[in-house]
Order: structure tokens, then sequence, then C-alpha cells
């Protein structure tokens, strides 16, 4: 009686739910919230955790905290890194997808990796209950971002999706609404900003924060060596002197700092390649490789993968977006959400 009566109030929703940001679909109405996955937390003087704001307003907060508060991501190379806050943090997105009405059980799909293990599955069904769904159903990222990117994954042909997120960079071939072959590495937009960081710091004895490292890969961060280079000025602290600093950087630093995590993307794409069965790697040669993820847009990815590979590479319509499109289409469309969700698969 309790579930139908909370089903009347809810509107089923589809969580890309991202180490850098989750997004939010409510059935019927589309994509309602995109927002980093970020908490911004207080220690309280009894030893608890005091959640003060969630998403934007948390990542505005980045490294300005006092000592007594800290903005946090919950989510940890597309996995649950921190439960309680996790759950504190769905609890926020669901609210806000229903504007906080209390009448509200949603069922809910979530996406994961596809590499994820059997506790990590667990702790995102256990979270999502806690923070309020009635039911729970999960779908591997590079299946969704597939969907969303409108590839034809239902046909009897190869179909490969690369989609660097946040956290994780998920490749996979997909054919007959089945993963055939996928490999999930650890490393995505974050760990690109991380070697931005490390290279300012080596290279150029400038200390810069997340922010500061995201907007250069933004503006200036490219894939491929191009040979008009941009400049760009930034603020940091001089680690020498230990005072604020302004230098000009160019492309082409950048460039040289984001060598080591793409070469790794690059060797996960050929290892997948190297595994796909002969008949689907022809049709991959036809139809190409399609790029989906925040991690798409960076500048000239596309033609370091065509480069490396010798094949053709596309990146998608919306590619940030891709992945909670298709988890709305399977949310959306009962038969395809049999089809590819991970209980079908299991």
């Amino acid at each position: 009686m309790l579930n139908w009566l909370y089903s009347l109030f809810s509107n089923d929703l589809a969580i890309d739910l991202g180490t850098a940001t989750t997004l939010t679909f409510v059935k019927g109405k589309g994509i309602v919230s995109h927002e980093p996955s970020i908490v911004a937390i207080q220690n309280t003087a009894h030893g608890g955790k005091k959640i003060l704001n969630v998403g934007r307003k948390a990542k505005e907060m980045l490294g300005r905290t006092p000592g007594n508060i800290q903005a946090v991501r919950p989510m940890k190379d597309g996995v649950i890194a921190d439960f309680d806050i996790t759950e504190a943090m769905l609890r926020y997105f669901i609210g806000q997808a229903h504007q906080h009405r209390t009448l509200v059980k949603p069922r809910i799909i979530i996406c994961v990796p596809a590499g994820i293990t059997e506790v990590e599955k667990r702790a995102v069904k256990d979270s999502a209950l806690a923070a309020g769904a009635r039911e729970v159903h999960m779908i591997e990222e590079p299946m969704a971002a597939a969907i969303g990117a409108g590839l034809p994954i239902t046909q009897p042909s190869g179909n490969m999706i690369v989609d660097i997120g946040g956290g994780t960079t998920e490749v996979a071939v997909i054919s007959l609404s089945g993963i055939v072959f996928a490999k999930s590495l650890r490393i995505g937009g974050n760990k690109l900003d991380d070697a931005i960081i490390s290279y300012l710091k080596k290279e150029k004895n400038l200390l810069v924060g997340e922010q500061t490292a995201e907007a250069i890969k933004i503006k200036i961060g490219t894939a491929y060596k191009q040979d008009k280079v941009e400049q760009m000025e930034i603020r940091g602290r001089d680690l020498v002197e230990g005072i604020p600093k302004m230098i000009t950087i160019t492309s082409s630093d950048i460039h040289e700092a984001l060598q080591k995590p793409l070469s790794s993307i690059v060797a996960t794409v050929k290892e997948v390649l190297e595994q796909t069965p002969p008949e689907l790697s022809s049709d991959i040669m036809e139809h190409g490789i399609v790029l989906t993820g925040g991690g798409a847009l960076l500048k000239n990815i596309d033609t370091l993968l065509k480069e490396e590979t010798g094949l053709p590479v596309s990146v998608s319509d919306n590619p940030e977006y891709a992945v909670v499109i298709g988890t709305g289409r399977a949310l959306e469309d009962s038969n395809l959400l049999k089809e590819v969700t991970l209980e079908h698969r299991s």
C-alpha cells in the first residue's frame, strides 16, 4: 500500500552519479540538475559532521574553507568513498528534483563504472535506498553513454564507446544490448587536473588549486600538439618565496603536463581493440569510435585517438550529458530497461 502511495507522488529518476559532477534526469521532464559532486561539511564540537552545502555552493568553498569546514568529494574514481556523505548528497539531489516534497520515494536508475565490484554495487544501492529511493536499478556507464550518443546498441553490430568522466574512463564494445568487452580505467578529468597541478609545481615552482587547474585545462588544454600556441595568465603561490605570483603559461606546457594520463587512456583503448572479436572489429573500422563524457571536450582528444588507432573518431553531441540522457532513455523505455540494467546481465 505504502509503495503504491509513494509512487503516486514520485517521478522516477535517472542519476549519473559522477566523481566530478552529478546529473539528474526526471522521467517526463528531462535533465533537471547538473551540479558538482561536492559536499561542504562542518566538524561539530561533539565530533559529528554537519552538512552545510551541496553541489555548486559547496564547490565555491573548495580551497577557501576555515579549519573546521571541509569541501569534500564523496565519490572517488567513480565509486563511493564516503557512504554517509554520498547518502546526504543523493538525498539533496532527490529532494531538489522533487521540489523537496515529503511523500516522495522514486524509482531510481544509477550509472556505475563497468569494472565495479559487488561490494561497490551494494554501496551504491544501499546509499540510494537510504537516501529515499523506493527501488534502485544500475546501468553501466559505457552502456548508458552509448544509448545517449544514439548508437544502435540493440543491433548485431559492434559499437565502440570511450566515455571520459571525472573519475574514470570507460572503454567498451557493445553489441546486441550487451557489453562484449570493457575496461574501466580510474583516470579521468580529475587526474588531468592533478597532472596540471603537479607540472606547475615541478616546472614553474607555482602552486595552484583544483579550480585553477580545471580552468587551465578548459581554456588552453590540448591532447595533441598544435601549430598555434595559446597563452594564459594564471595566479598561484610561488613555492620559492611563498608569496602570490602571476605567470604566463602556454598550451604547449599543458600538452606536456597531460602526456602521462592521456597515454594511459590511449593504451586502454588499444587494449580493448585487441580483445574485440574480428567480426566486431570490422564494424568498428567502419563506424569508428565515439567519445562521450566531459573529458571528450578536451581539445584535440579525437585527433590523438585517430592518430594512435588509425580509426575514425568522433565526439558525440553534448558529450557531458550522454550518460544521463542514455540512462533517462532507459528509464522511459521499459523494454530497453530490462535489457540493459545490471540485474538483466547478471
